[in-house]
């Protein structure tokens, strides 16, 4: 059993490193913030690091499970009912009157729609999987809407729904993208994809356009110098760093957009720009080929998995830290629009880092299971 976890141990040390970039970028990012605040430039860089020891015992505790006992009725339909009673808490513990996406527990803030995602992974394996061993073939996804789409997408709609109301529509579209992607992989036809996108369309639009702070980044996407100092300055500013850095970098706590403040929220959503600016092309080079070795270590378990239900796990947990890294990407270089999709690893916040590594604990349990009976 320990040599088959120490197969892994690519993934397990990309994954570090990732934190440790994170760690160095987000003392960097914040440092002057917290030294005005708290009168300490490190309490940020404590908070992170007490998140990523909590994560580090939960992808422990996530490997040491067995896999296949989730597969449990019992265990999927108590994930399912404790994540939509956290969501619904969310409205009632929340500490904000604005946004109901965080629930207190002592010095500690937990967003329940991070927690979401994995228990979205684990419902859908454990449908699917029982699906395929009561069907012929694999085809089973590609025509039975009532017996088999229906029922799988159900519970994620509710789940999409109660986030849309706190609200956090880039949780909600992250949520749907990883559905759509094991789907999928499951053997969900195109044409069932391509109809559920022209349903959700028209809704996207009225959640974007009706909504007026999410109209004002769509339009300062479209035209960022539109509005320099309003909508349009996140971006600007982006950019300004992304392209300050040239190459090699300015340098750590060199960067000054980042140490100035003119990024906002930079060492968490906008920590790439502030990393683009310090560590420059090459930095942002090692950082986009770490995350593509991790991912591509992602598919690789997916088809060493001894099962379907390993393999629709491992392909979810790609798909969500996949489409972290795209749109968190795209969003600083103004290839898609300002959202609060956080930069996997590296991103400040304790919710989106705890549900990385519990989910690439269960990728591990799946590898160094693929030879147990």
């Amino acid at each position: 059993m320990a040599r088959r976890l120490e197969n892994d141990r690519w993934l397990f040390y990309t994954t570090l490193i990732l934190c440790l970039f994170g760690a160095v970028m987000v003392f960097s990012a914040s440092a002057v913030t917290a030294e005005q605040h708290y009168g300490r430039s490190y309490i940020f860089l404590l908070r992170q690091a007490a998140w990523l020891v909590i994560g580090l015992f939960g992808m422990f505790a996530m490997m040491r499970l067995d896999y296949r006992r989730l597969r449990e009725p019992a265990v999927i339909y108590t994930t399912v009912c404790a994540v939509l009673v956290m969501l619904i808490g969310a409205f009632f513990l929340s500490k904000s009157h604005a946004t109901h996406r965080w629930i207190k527990f002592g010095p500690l803030n937990l967003q329940p729609s991070e927690l979401a995602k994995l228990g979205v992974i684990l419902y859908l394996a454990w449908f699917l999987d029982l699906k395929r061993r009561s069907a012929a073939k694999m085809e089973f996804c590609k025509d039975d809407f009532i017996h088999t789409i229906l029922p799988a997408a159900g519970p994620i709609l509710v789940c999409i729904g109660v986030i849309l109301l706190q609200p956090d529509l880039g949780t909600a579209v992250d949520i749907a993208v990883i559905a759509i992607a094991v789907l999928f992989v499951a053997g969900l036809s195109w044409k069932w994809i391509a109809s559920g996108v022209l349903v959700a369309l028209p809704l996207l639009y009225l959640l974007i356009m009706r909504v007026p702070y999410r109209e004002a980044r769509m339009m300062a996407f479209l035209n960022p110098e539109s509005d320099p100092q309003g909508a349009g300055f996140q971006l600007l500013q982006s950019l300004i760093a992304v392209g300050s850095g040239g190459f090699w970098g300015k340098g750590f706590r060199n960067g000054t957009q980042n140490q100035l403040g003119y990024i906002p929220v930079r060492y968490s959503d906008f920590i790439m720009s502030a990393w683009a600016e310090e560590q420059g092309f090459k930095g942002v080079l090692i950082a986009l080929g770490l995350y593509m070795a991790l991912l591509l270590r992602l598919v690789q378990n997916a088809q060493r998995a001894k099962d379907r239900a390993g393999m629709f796990l491992v392909m979810g947990v790609a798909a969500a830290l996949g489409f972290h890294v795209l749109v968190n990407v795209a969003m600083v270089i103004g290839a898609m629009p300002v959202t609060g999709i956080p930069l996997p690893l590296m991103s400040y916040g304790g919710s989106a880092t705890l549900f990385v590594f519990l989910a690439i604990g269960l990728v591990m349990n799946v590898r160094i299971r693929r030879f147990v009976n």
